[in-house]
């Protein structure tokens, strides 16, 4: 496989409106984002993502677009855009924006005018369709609601939406939208953006057809769907090609085998991927179905395409509280997700906030919740009679709010966010977990992230290298070699709250290796261990520096 700039690179996720607010109306905005540059440089990434900023009525968190080429007045103006692109770039900052285009808001004026006549041009932007037997045309459901289907009084037809109703689903067998789209992309290309972040994107293509499902809760029906490669097939051709961009596409319900069609070099569609068989599958940790996943999405890409690495996003709960212990091993359990990211083959994502252990909440009110599929799960269990603390306990560790809590930069009111009211609760550990604190620690959070970020630079063994499990079957320990020809690593990690007996019978303790970041002997809980290792010359070699 061929070297590129964006497999060596580090992408931290922004969503900018919990990140810093500097204007005081409660939520985080661009220029927010801009002031800390230097916090994002000193922490080693390479990309900034961006969560869609567009202006938009918010129903979705700015994931329902009103006008794809202008700015939210909670973001700020396309000048504080310009400014935070130029000033990144001028400390080598890359910066990714947010392709949302399976769904627009139903305030964009596609949308207002689709509904104006069913002989509008813009009609077949979306997709429409008669009642069968006086009711929606099947039985599937949306992300959000019981349906994915709307009625539209003036028509007398409903509109398709795999969110919420408030986002119609785009008509992508509709040439004239798909080139307002390529039109769109090449505006923020043209613009200096490194790239997308694509939303959805194997929701384009819907199926034909329209039967009932088995199973309306299991979605899979509404992804990967025949006419979705040509679609990102012409999507490169007419725009991503002639950009020295990089694209992940956001891909549910793709196993190795579909997700590499996406990604596979020769294709020409996408760079690289989220997958979500860990964060779908793994509610909460399961060290023997990590490692299979590992395994599997190692094998399936090999050669072909490039994977992600992620364990926590603004969509789903912060890592050491799902996947680690926040509470006596936080430090530690965040060190060792970490290194899973950072070492495992992949791009590493960061989500803001992870770098420091920041935890997940439980609040004690569906009111406190601001999660558009949260609440209307809520409300729609809720309606079938259940306990209404038994609804609210149930959602609560896999709530999106768990990671859009606002960032904690220090001790003082509103943990530093904002002067203002903030839009959303801060996590009341604010006063002893934050960011001033942290970068005072030469053991923190923060700074064993900086090492694993320089120690992926300076060794291309962790990121084009080779990947072996070498503990396929232990139940609590991850141990796995990445080798590239004669250097190789072996990385060691304990994942549960006991100590553990170093299990690897291979010799890996030996004058031979180097044990580049911890040094001790029993496996404590979290621990970590990385070792490296010549295989030629036999000799200790600390990371190129």
């Amino acid at each position: 496989m061929k070297r590129t700039w964006w497999k060596e690179a580090v992408v931290y996720q922004v969503y900018w409106r919990s990140f810093l607010d500097t204007n005081g109306d409660g939520y985080g905005d661009l220029e927010g984002v801009r002031r800390k540059l230097p916090y994002i440089k000193e922490l080693g990434a390479d990309v900034i993502w961006l969560n869609p900023f567009y202006v938009s009525p918010d129903k979705d968190n700015g994931y329902d677009i009103a006008d794809y080429y202008s700015i939210m007045d909670k973001a700020g103006t396309m000048e504080d855009f310009e400014r935070l692109l130029e000033e990144a770039h001028a400390i080598g900052l890359k910066i990714i924006l947010d392709l949302v285009v399976n769904h627009t808001s139903d305030q964009h004026p596609w949308f207002l005018e689709a509904k104006t006549s069913i002989d509008s041009p813009k009609r077949d932007y979306y997709i429409w369709h008669d009642p069968i037997n006086n009711k929606e045309p099947n039985n599937w459901r949306s992300y959000f609601a019981p349906s994915c289907w709307e009625y539209e009084e003036e028509s007398g037809q409903y509109y398709y939406h795999s969110f919420a109703v408030e986002q119609p689903d785009l008509n992508w067998e509709n040439e004239d939208l798909r080139n307002e789209i390529y039109a769109m992309m090449r505006f923020w290309l043209d613009m200096g953006i490194d790239g997308f972040r694509m939303d959805v994107i194997n929701l384009l293509a819907k199926r034909k057809d329209l039967s009932d499902v088995e199973n309306p809760y299991e979605l899979s029906y509404l992804a990967n769907n025949p006419g979705i490669h040509d679609y990102l097939q012409e999507m490169h051709e007419q725009v991503l090609r002639h950009y020295d961009c990089m694209t992940v596409g956001e891909i549910p319900f793709v196993t190795p085998a579909e997700g590499a069609l996406y990604v596979d070099e020769t294709r020409q569609e996408l760079d690289t991927l989220f997958h979500f068989q860990i964060a779908d599958e793994m509610p909460t940790w399961d060290m023997l179905r990590f490692k299979e996943i590992q395994r599997e999405w190692y094998e399936g890409l090999k050669g072909r395409g490039w994977n992600s690495q992620f364990l926590n996003n603004h969509d789903h709960t912060r890592q050491v509280t799902r996947y680690g212990n926040d509470k006596e091993h936080r430090i530690a359990s965040a060190k060792m997700l970490a290194t899973l990211t950072h070492t495992l083959p992949g791009m590493p994502y960061i989500y803001q906030g992870e770098e420091i252990g920041m935890t997940g909440v439980s609040f004690d009110s569906i009111d406190d919740y601001q999660d558009i599929a949260m609440r209307n799960r809520y409300y729609e269990e809720v309606a079938k009679g259940r306990a209404v603390d038994e609804v609210l306990t149930s959602l609560q560790l896999l709530s999106r709010d768990n990671s859009r809590t606002p960032m904690q930069w220090n001790n003082q009111a509103e943990s530093g966010f904002t002067d203002g009211v903030p839009w959303m609760t801060v996590n009341s550990n604010y006063v002893e977990l934050n960011v001033e604190k942290d970068l005072r620690r030469e053991d923190s959070v923060f700074r064993y992230y900086q090492k694993l970020i320089q120690l992926r630079k300076s060794n291309d063994a962790l990121v084009y290298g080779d990947f072996k499990d070498l503990l396929p079957e232990h139940p609590v320990v991850h141990a796995y070699e990445r080798r590239l020809y004669e250097d190789k690593f072996v990385i060691v990690l304990n994942h549960s709250d006991e100590d553990v007996v170093f299990p690897l019978s291979l010799d890996i303790r030996s004058s031979v290796l180097q044990n580049v970041l911890n040094e001790t002997d029993t496996l404590r809980p979290y621990e970590t261990r990385i070792y490296k290792m010549n295989e030629t010359t036999h000799n200790l070699n600390s990371p190129r520096s």
